[in-house]
Parts: C-alpha cells; sequence; structure tokens
C-alpha cells in the first residue's frame, strides 16, 4: 500500500501543540524530527552506547504524518491549517509550511530480509529459514534463523563473539541462561553444540515468538529451551522462574549499561564455578563493564575476547 506523507515545517516550540492538534483531527501516529539533545534521564532507559551528533538545535522540527490513498487528504488538510490558525496565537509556528510526497510501496516489514545471507562463524553455517544451504557449507554445523520482528540474525560481531566462547565451553551437561535471547540464536546455538537445556529471558513479547519459530526450524523440543517475558533484574517472578545456583553457564549479549547491571544479578543463578559469557560491549565502554565486573566479589574475570569495536568479557563465578 503507498501512502500520502505530509511535512509541516514548524519549530521545537510548537510540537506538542501541534500533536495534540493532530490528534484531535484524528490523525495517528507522527513522526517528528529535530536536534533537541536527549536527557540523561531519556539516554538511561534508552541504555544507548552511542549517541548520534547532532548539528546546533536552532528550534526547527519537521512533523509528518501520514494517510492511505484513499483518505480524504483535502479535507484533513484543511482541518490542518485551521488548527495551525487557531495555535498561530499562542506559538510562534516557524515556517508553517506544509510538504507532500508519497512513499514507496514496499514491504517495509520484510524488505531486510534482502541483506540477510548464510555465513559462517569457524565450523557454523548461520542461514536464514528462506535461504538454501550453499553447497560449500554442507559439513557444517547448521543453525537456522527468522528473527521475525525480535532481534538476533546472528551476524552482528557481538553474537558471533558469543558463539565463539560458548563453543569453548558447552559440554553435554551444561546448562545455560540466555539473558536478553531476542531470536534465540545464542541459546540455540548452546544447544546445538551439545547443551543439555537452556532458559531465555527478554524484555520483548515479540522474542517468544520468535524463539517458538526457531526451536521449531532447528528441530529443537520444546521443553530444551523455556523461555519467559521479563526483566531479570527486577523481576521477582523472572528470577525465582529462572532459579538458584542452577545454570553452568549464562550468557548476555545485551549493551554495556544492562551489563553493569547484570552483573550483580547473575551470581545468584550460576553455579560456583559457572561461566558468565558477554557481549554487546563498545570498546569505549571496556574498561566501565570490566571495572563493574572486577569489583564484584563473586566473579572473577577470566577472559577479553575482541571483534572489529565489540568486546566481550568473560567472567567465572567463584
Amino acid at each position: 500500500m503507498k501512502w500520502k506523507k505530509f511535512t509541516l515545517i514548524t519549530t521545537t516550540a510548537a510540537e506538542d501543540l501541534i500533536s495534540s492538534m493532530f490528534d484531535e483531527i484524528g490523525i495517528e501516529g507522527v513522526e517528528i524530527e529535530d536536534n533537541i539533545p536527549l536527557t540523561d534521564k531519556e539516554t538511561k532507559g534508552m541504555f544507548i552506547d552511542i549517541l548520534p551528533e547532532l548539528p546546533p538545535d536552532e528550534g526547527k522540527a519537521r512533523m509528518s504524518f501520514y494517510l492511505e490513498e484513499d483518505a480524504d487528504a483535502v479535507s484533513i488538510l484543511r482541518q490542518v491549517e485551521e488548527g495551525l490558525d487557531e495555535l498561530a496565537m499562542f506559538v510562534d509556528l516557524g515556517e508553517r509550511r506544509i510538504e507532500a510526497s508519497e512513499t514507496e510501496d514496499k514491504d517495509w516489514i520484510n524488505n531486510w530480509k534482502q541483506y540477510f545471507k548464510p555465513f559462517t562463524v569457524d565450523n557454523i553455517l548461520i542461514k536464514p529459514t528462506w535461504e538454501e544451504i550453499p553447497e560449500e557449507h554442507k559439513d557444517k554445523l547448521l543453525i537456522q534463523i527468522d528473527p521475525g520482528t525480535a532481534f538476533g540474525t546472528g551476524m552482528h560481531e557481538t553474537t558471533q563473539l558469543c558463539i565463539r566462547q560458548l563453543q569453548h565451553c558447552i559440554t553435554s551437561e551444561s546448562r545455560v541462561l540466555d539473558v536478553g535471547t531476542g531470536s534465540g540464536i545464542l541459546g540455540i546455538a548452546a544447544l546445538l553444540l551439545g547443551a543439555k537445556e537452556v532458559k531465555g529471558t527478554d524484555l520483548d513479547e515479540n522474542a517468544i515468538s520468535a524463539v517458538h519459530e526457531n526451536m521449531t526450524s532447528n528441530q529443537i523440543a520444546p521443553e530444551r529451551f523455556q523461555v519467559i517475558q521479563g526483566n531479570i533484574i527486577e523481576d521477582k517472578n523472572v528470577q525465582e522462574w529462572a532459579g538458584t545456583g542452577y545454570y553452568d553457564i549464562v550468557v548476555a549479549n545485551i549493551l554495556a549499561p544492562v551489563i553493569i547491571l547484570l552483573q550483580e544479578e547473575i551470581p545468584v543463578h550460576l553455579k560456583k564455578g559457572g561461566i558468565f559469557i558477554t557481549s554487546g560491549i563498545i570498546n569505549t565502554k571496556e574498561e566501565d563493564v570490566r571495572r563493574a565486573i572486577a569489583s564484584n566479589k563473586e566473579l572473577e574475570l577470566v577472559d577479553i575476547a575482541r571483534q572489529g569495536e565489540w568486546v566481550s568479557i568473560i567472567a567465572r563465578r567463584r
């Protein structure tokens, strides 16, 4: 389906009032572009490692909304102009110019799939479920993944770092906890490498369905990989579900700020001598994570691996 896109050039001071006016008219969903820096509270809540460098904030904003092809655009735009006339008495609207365009007729949900091709991590072949196995890789251990709308194709350096660490640690008796499981790729890799069982947690409800679908694609029995939605850092139900002193390995491929918080909780769930594999750490945050883990009396730093700009830090429960 094609959509008509309308972009209002205005001021940052008017954003809230215009958003409310759009809502009253019945316009659902507004895309706002401006150069206002994020606050400390916003960046903490988003767990962002690297913020984009924005141009100076000059008080300008672009507010876009979309209408279906058969919508009465003339009537809606007339209501928008009338609403802007009223708001102009209370706030500076700036240019107050509306640009019209049309979106391309694309399947945005599935368009990314053209970039996800089979690739290898050492002797493991990771391929999307819709691709054939390349002839030259038919002898490799196969992991099939369709992340859906959950995180995790395996192509990112951080995921590959974790898979390589799992290769070193997995035995036939290994019980693994995958924190922030996403598509389930690390849990599935652990099972195909020989682990006994996996449990996974994730904040995103889409991860639950993605894990189940990927288990089916890899012919993994449901009882071998259980998954729950929730935050293991603060949710008592998730903490109890995970269990105490149960795991030989905990793997967390998230972001440095989350790992810094996680390092306090994870020893509760690890057996003595169990391994904590972390990644998702940009190299500029390596020292912060290393220092946090080193300060935990329950953990002993055992290894640091790097790939590109990304870092994996491995610790053992004392």
